[in-house]
């Protein structure tokens, strides 16, 4: 295994805004330690853990987001702890570390249900890209930048124009996406139906403002439906959206 020594790449975090929180599991001292050390330098929260039985109560006060799990742990094999785990967090992501010889027969196991794995010896940068990888593609992080809109549980990310609420995607049209960016790049502001005209639309609707009442409907069904509310109407004002 080798140490990184790249320069950090663009931050990673839960869709709350919130550093990942990141279990390691490995009997290896050594390797949890590494592995541990490589996890923090990208800014995430890491709990170890050396064996099956202290794994399952560290996850259940720690809560990860991901886990890093040896495939053959002294007291309990790793398929079953992490079987364990998801009674807990069903589609918890897991990236397990095998020994070569483990790995020949048990790759269907360790990548069941969308999971990636690695044999011993590895790259501890390539771990940190596969482990990337699969939080994003299970939606557990966002990549934290200029593009990327947070409002509480609410992100919004302008280069994929892809919107998630509490980890949840949710589909908008074009003009519903532009509306919502609006809003969410003026958290707590009291925003005028004139304003959003103009800045949605582009131009005046000559009185027709009835046109910002009905798509802050339809955003409304979308993005508070079954939720505490983000959008609120402040009568003779206009609209505001702030964290539930």
């Amino acid at each position: 295994m080798t140490t990184p020594q790249v320069a950090p790449r663009r931050e990673l975090r839960r869709t709350d805004g919130q550093p990942l929180k990141v279990l390691v599991v490995d009997d290896e001292k050594a390797v949890a330690e590494l592995v541990a050390m490589t996890l923090r330098y990208e800014g995430w929260e890491v709990r170890s853990a050396a064996d099956g039985v202290a794994a399952l109560a560290v996850a259940r006060d720690f809560g990860p987001d991901a886990v890093v799990l040896d495939a053959v742990l002294p007291d309990l094999d790793g398929l079953e702890v992490l079987h364990r785990m998801r009674t807990q967090t069903p589609h918890l992501p897991a990236l397990f570390l095998a020994a070569g010889d483990a790995a020949d027969g048990g790759v269907a196991g360790f990548t069941a249900g969308g999971d990636d794995y690695m044999t011993k010896p590895f790259s501890l940068e390539e771990l940190v890209l596969r482990l990337r990888a699969l939080m994003r593609r299970t939606h557990v992080g966002m990549l934290s930048n200029d593009a990327v809109l947070v409002v509480g549980d609410l992100v919004l990310d302008e280069d994929s124009r892809e919107v998630f609420r509490g980890g949840d995607e949710i589909k908008l049209t074009a003009t519903e996406f532009e509306l919502l960016r609006y809003l969410m790049r003026n958290p707590r502001h009291v925003l005028s139906k004139n304003q959003i005209l103009d800045r949605v639309w582009s131009y005046d609707f000559r009185g027709q403002a009835n046109i910002v009442e009905l798509y802050i409907s339809y955003l409304r069904k979308k993005i508070d439906a079954g939720r505490a509310p983000m959008i609120h109407t402040m009568r003779g004002a206009g609209y505001v959206l702030k964290p539930a």
